[in-house]
């Protein structure tokens, strides 16, 4: 896939998915009604906005990685041509639902409404579901051996602390 076409695929991607999970779903949880459990300006709060800025970092890196290294799209309709196995994928294998992951739990924070993380919880399911039979089968099958070898060295949900590289 031409770079310009993956990177207009991953953006209209990232607008409907991440956009999806981290703010149409919270906002219908909690129509954005902020119940306080502490005040704004408090360490909860700071915490809220750290977990969200933390989150976004991996998810907005691994969009682009995929468009631009990957030639393709984190969507399954236009995945990538080639294994992406830079940057936060270094790390861990799914930093995508990893980012989002810490964006909910940041939301959980700053609107302050548990809703948001029995959400949370539900979309990780969904995902280590999704993963475990379709995603990681699907990359065995399309990149083979360099993802057999990839897997082996890179956990899928907790980040290894020292970054892994290619032999």
């Amino acid at each position: 896939m031409h770079r310009f076409w993956a990177l207009f695929g991953s953006v209209l991607f990232f607008i409907i998915a991440p956009g999806t999970v981290t703010l149409l779903v919270p906002w219908w949880i909690t129509h954005l009604r902020y119940v306080p459990l502490a005040k704004e300006f408090s360490l909860p709060w700071w915490a809220g906005i750290a977990l969200v800025a933390a989150g976004a970092v991996p998810l907005i890196d691994s969009f682009a990685r995929f468009a631009w290294q990957g030639r393709g799209t984190p969507a399954p309709i236009a995945p990538p041509t080639r294994l992406v196995v830079t940057g936060f994928y270094r790390h861990v294998r799914n930093p995508i639902y990893v980012g989002l992951l810490i964006i909910l739990a940041g939301e959980t924070l700053l609107l302050a409404r548990p809703g948001v993380l029995i959400w949370a919880a539900i979309f990780w399911l969904g995902c280590h579901v999704f993963v475990s039979s379709y995603e990681e089968p699907t990359l065995a099958e399309r990149f083979g051996r360099e993802y057999e070898i990839y897997r082996a060295n890179v956990p899928r949900w907790i980040p290894r602390l020292t970054p892994w590289h290619l032999p």
